[in-house]
């Protein structure tokens, strides 16, 4: 990895000195008390990251915790503001800087009033705890237990930010909520070992004494039937009675009370930028417009004699595009996936020793969510990262977005960047795990894009493929501010991205919906994927035939994710430091 020594010079990437060897300095003392508030505020998150001090615990999601953690974060963010220079121009310090104030921004907004969305939330995160908490001890069930049995306080507090939701008109839009009844229906269930919480019971290891297995067999049995299938059958009751009734009639978080300045602080929130929705909006509709002569110019090379809105009947259409059956498709995307790890020393002089596997999408949540996601792997190694890949509705899975889609979301996508965040040494615990979306998924963006240099898309229909992944992204920046800060419908959101890319329209319609109630995360993708090109293409012109493309991504995925403009600063000086050494 290369890490180059004037960066301290610039950004101070070193916290200030101790005063004592046995006191830390006070920008240390302050990151690793975030970091320790982060983990006792979401006990989900920590388990999952591999700190299991809060494993027999759920996050506390009432209105009162939510003022708590307001102050604490502002506490946190006015101790930042009183450190001394150094310690203020640090990269740890623009950091941190960054992640409160999207968290502080989020909770004074009152964000919290949304904790569901079309695709999931706290209902579908307390599902996936079998695939998350550890099971090697007896303790470890005990916890799982102490979960199962706390679920239905977890609930009600959730229930009480919705209904404060509905109270204040801060409710989805009906349009984008479909099928969400279902991803809760399918965890009331007459037998518990029928529900998706029983699998780890199911596995017991057996070295445990019978007694003891007996025992946990017994619990989990009474903790599913009587705490957690009521809690979902409660949440159902709920969804029908009260909240399915106050759903938005129209999409666009802008048209809530206080909305617009709440997408206004999004925008900057993900973007990592002081832009605005105008801005990102222009620069969406720029991009579309260079990327569809692109597709224009990949459509001659195909041969193609038709129109555009032919191309894309025949790409969505013809069945030589689609796997028969989930495993073809499943093994069409292990085959891509080992194709690159093969080539990632090309391109990185450091790689991650944390392995990634392959999963599907779960069948409860499949048909309403996106094609594919990752899911990290744990801090402490017990635990791979997860590519999942949605096997549902093969005829909306077309094959030739696989290439781009497996790059982005396997290596030398989000696998290679999270895990090489995770293995970093030097970094604050807090860096390892900071959520700054318009990095990581810049990054993921871009990785798309290095399957030019090391033989991917060979064929137009691939090309076209990538794309169409771009020009998704692309047209991201124009439905997203255009529903959630200039009025448009989700029809017209639905439109504009079928007529610029060769997604399915079942793709399509979810990803929407998934803007329409995610507002501004859908931004990250493009802004980030922009600002790492236009670094890239900066130093290969100053440094010319010294420019090591391995040494540039080394750079960039050194410090862990970063704000784009502390990215920004960092690569000026790399190829500043380049440049004096010709």
């Amino acid at each position: 990895m290369l890490r180059i020594l004037p960066l301290t010079l610039l950004l101070g990437a070193c916290a200030a000195a101790p005063q004592t060897p046995a006191q830390p300095a006070p920008l240390d003392g302050l990151m690793d008390r975030y970091f320790q508030a982060r983990l006792a505020w979401d006990p989900l998150f920590a388990t999952r990251a591999g700190f299991h001090e809060f494993d027999d615990r759920l996050p506390e999601a009432s209105l009162a915790a939510q003022m708590r953690r307001l102050e604490e974060l502002r506490g946190f963010r006015d101790e930042l503001a009183a450190l001394d220079a150094s310690a203020q121009a640090s990269l740890d310090a623009a950091v941190l800087r960054a992640v409160l104030a999207a968290e502080i921004g989020d909770l004074v907004h009152g964000a919290w009033r949304m904790p569901i969305t079309n695709r999931g939330g706290f209902h579908a995160d307390f599902a996936e705890l079998p695939n998350r908490h550890p099971f090697q001890t007896v303790a470890d069930y005990d916890h799982y237990l102490a979960r199962l049995r706390a679920f239905p306080a977890w609930t009600a507090q959730n229930l009480e930010l919705m209904r404060e939701g509905i109270r204040t008109g801060w409710t989805l839009p009906k349009a984008s909520m479909h099928g969400f009844e279902s991803t809760v229906a399918a965890h009331v269930t007459e037998d518990p070992k029928q529900s998706q919480l029983w699998a780890p019971f199911a596995a017991i290891p057996e070295h445990f004494n019978a007694a003891t297995r007996a025992r946990l067999e017994k619990e989990g049995l009474e903790a599913i039937a009587m705490s957690v299938v009521p809690s979902y059958r409660a949440l159902l009751t709920f969804w029908r009675a009260e909240y399915a009734p106050a759903l938005q009639a129209e999409v666009g978080v802008g048209r809530l009370p206080g909305g617009l300045e709440f997408y206004r602080h999004r925008v900057k929130s993900f973007t990592t930028l002081d832009v605005d929705p105008e801005d990102v909006h222009e620069r969406g509709l720029k991009e579309v417009s260079r990327i569809r002569a692109e597709m224009a110019a990949t459509i001659d090379r195909a041969g193609f004699a038709g129109s555009f809105e032919e191309w894309q009947h025949f790409l969505r259409t013809d069945p030589q595009f689609y796997a028969k059956t989930p495993d073809e498709l499943m093994q069409r995307t292990a085959a891509v996936c080992k194709r690159m790890d093969g080539l990632l020393p090309q391109l990185f002089g450091r790689l991650p020793r944390a392995p990634y596997g392959l999963k599907p999408v779960p069948d409860y949540m499949a048909p309403f969510t996106t094609t594919a996601y990752y899911e990290e792997p744990a801090g402490d190694g017990s635990r791979a990262g997860f590519y999942f890949v949605n096997l549902s509705k093969l005829e909306s899975r077309p094959l030739y977005e696989l290439e781009a889609l497996s790059l982005h979301e396997a290596v030398p996508g989000h696998h290679l960047q999270i895990a090489l965040q995770q293995e970093l040494t030097g970094l604050p615990e807090f860096r390892k795990w900071a959520d700054v979306t318009a990095f990581i998924e810049g990054w993921g963006l871009y990785s798309e894009r290095l399957g030019l240099e090391c033989g991917f898309y060979q064929d137009p229909y691939s090309d076209f493929g990538r794309l169409s992944y771009e020009m998704w992204r692309a047209c991201r920046l124009v439905v997203d501010t255009g529903m959630h800060a200039f009025g448009w419908s989700r029809e017209r959101a639905i439109q504009f991205m079928a007529d610029n890319s060769a997604l399915s329209l079942h793709n399509i319609e979810a990803e929407v919906d998934r803007y329409v109630t995610w507002p501004g995360q859908a931004l990250a993708y493009k802004t980030g994927e922009l600002k790492i090109r236009e670094l890239r293409a900066r130093a290969e012109a100053a440094l010319g035939a010294d420019f090591d493309v391995r040494a540039f991504h080394d750079l960039v995925l050194g410090s862990g994710p970063v704000p784009l403009s502390v990215l920004e600063a960092m690569a000026d000086e790399w190829i500043a430091y380049g440049t004096s050494k010709q």
